[in-house]
C-alpha cells in the first residue's frame, strides 16, 4: 500500500485536493491518504466552508500555522510539518498550487529524502516580484513528479532542464471540482439573496498584495468600478485582506457611495461557482478564477500585467487588462456591449484529471518499488 500525505493550506488548494482525495478513496487497498491542513487560511470563511462544500474529510493533522510574513509562515510550516513526516513516513508527499505551504512542505520532504509530487507544476508568470512565482519555481526544482495542467507548463519545465521522465501532463484538476459540483451550485439561492439576475451583473475578486497593499493601485481599481457599477450591479465578495486595506487607506466611504456595488463577506465554493457561472463579466486578480471562467465560458478581465496561466488568454475567455482604470472601464464596457472573445476549453480540462493524477501516483509507486 502506498501512503501519501496530501497538503492543503489555503482556499485555492481545496478545489485541487478534493477530487484527488475522492479518487484515492476508490482504491482503499492501494492508497492510504493522510490529509494535512497547515492552516495558512485560518479564517472559517476562507477554509471551513470550503471543506464542507467540497466534501473534504476532516484533516488528520491541522498545523495551525496562521498568518504572518512569508518568512514566518514558511518557518512555522516547516517546523510543524517535519514531525508529521517523521511520524507518518509517507511514500509520497503531494503538494498543490503555489502558496507558502506548497514550497515549505516540499522542502521539508525533500530534505528528509521523501519524494514530492507537485500538482499544477510548470506554471510561470515570469514575474519574480510575485511570491507565488518563487514558490512555483522552487517547488518544481525539488519535486520528483511534476503534474502539469497544460502543454505550456510542460514546455516551461523542459526549458528549465527538468527531465521529461518527471513530467506528466494531466490537465486541470480544479475543473474536476467544478464539473462535479456544478449541479449543486445551480441550486444555490445566492443570486436571489443578493438581488441580482442571471447575466445582468458583474463579479469581482481582488486579493493580491500587489493590488490591494498599494494605495494608488487599489484607488485606481476602485475608481474603475464607478462607471461599471452604474451600468450593472457589481458583486464583490471581499477577501479579509482587501477589506482591511480599504479601511486602512480610508477608502470605505468611496466604496459605500457606490450604490451598485454589492460588497459582501467571502462566500463558499458553491455560491461562488454559481456567481461565476451566471455573471455577464468577471473582474479578478485570481489565477483560479481565470481558469474557472474559461471552463464556464464567461468573459474574464484579469487585473494584472501578467499571468502564469496564459492558456486562459490564448485559448480561453480571459483578457489581461492590467491595473489602468481607463483600460479596465473600456474593456468592461466592451464586454457588456457584447464585444468579447468566446474562447474554448483547453485540452484535458475535462473533469477527469484526478483519475490521471492517481494513475501517475500508481506508476510512480511501481517505479520506486
Amino acid at each position: 500500500m502506498m501512503k501519501l500525505i496530501l497538503v492543503v493550506a489555503a482556499r485555492p488548494n481545496f478545489m485541487k485536493i478534493a477530487p484527488i482525495q475522492a479518487e484515492l478513496a476508490k482504491s482503499p487497498d492501494a492508497f492510504q491518504p493522510v490529509l494535512v491542513h497547515t492552516g495558512q487560511h485560518y479564517d472559517a470563511r476562507m477554509s471551513d466552508v470550503f471543506f464542507q462544500d467540497l466534501g473534504i474529510p476532516e484533516p488528520a493533522y491541522h498545523l495551525g500555522v496562521g498568518s504572518g510574513t512569508h518568512a514566518e509562515q514558511t518557518g512555522r510550516t516547516m517546523m510543524a510539518f517535519e514531525p508529521v513526516l517523521a511520524s507518518e513516513a509517507p511514500d509520497l508527499v503531494v503538494v498543490v498550487g503555489d502558496v507558502t505551504a506548497t514550497v515549505a512542505c516540499a522542502v521539508d520532504a525533500a530534505k528528509m529524502g521523501i519524494p514530492v509530487a507537485h500538482v499544477e507544476a510548470g506554471l510561470r508568470s515570469r514575474d519574480r516580484k510575485m511570491p507565488e512565482e518563487i514558490n512555483r519555481v522552487l517547488t518544481d526544482a525539488i519535486s520528483d513528479l511534476l503534474l502539469t495542467p497544460s502543454a505550456d507548463a510542460n514546455q516551461n519545465l523542459k526549458q528549465e532542464g527538468v527531465a521529461e521522465a518527471r513530467i506528466r501532463l494531466v490537465g486541470n484538476v480544479m475543473i474536476d471540482s467544478l464539473r462535479r459540483l456544478e449541479d449543486r451550485a445551480d441550486a444555490s439561492p445566492v443570486l436571489e439573496s443578493l438581488g441580482v439576475a442571471p447575466g445582468a451583473y458583474a463579479l469581482m475578486t481582488l486579493h493580491r498584495p500587489s493590488n490591494v497593499d498599494n494605495r494608488t493601485i487599489l484607488e485606481g481599481i476602485l475608481s474603475a468600478l464607478h462607471p461599471i457599477q452604474r451600468r450593472v450591479p457589481v458583486v464583490f465578495p471581499a477577501h479579509p485582506r482587501t477589506r482591511k486595506m480599504i479601511d486602512q487607506f480610508g477608502m470605505g466611504d468611496r466604496v459605500t457611495e457606490m450604490t451598485g456595488l454589492k460588497l459582501t463577506d467571502p462566500v463558499g465554493y458553491l455560491d461562488f461557482l454559481k456567481l461565476q457561472k451566471h455573471a455577464a463579466l468577471v473582474l479578478t486578480d485570481s489565477g483560479g478564477v481565470q481558469e474557472e471562467t474559461t471552463a464556464l465560458g464567461v468573459p474574464c478581465l484579469t487585473l494584472r500585467e501578467n499571468t502564469e496561466r496564459p492558456v486562459t488568454v490564448t485559448v480561453g475567455t480571459n483578457t489581461l487588462v492590467g491595473m489602468n482604470p481607463d483600460r479596465i472601464v473600456a474593456e468592461a464596457q466592451a464586454v457588456l456591449d457584447g464585444r468579447y472573445k468566446a474562447g474554448h476549453i483547453p485540452d484535458l480540462w475535462d473533469g477527469r484529471t484526478a483519475k490521471r493524477i492517481v494513475a501517475a501516483f500508481r506508476a510512480f509507486g511501481r517505479g520506486k518499488g
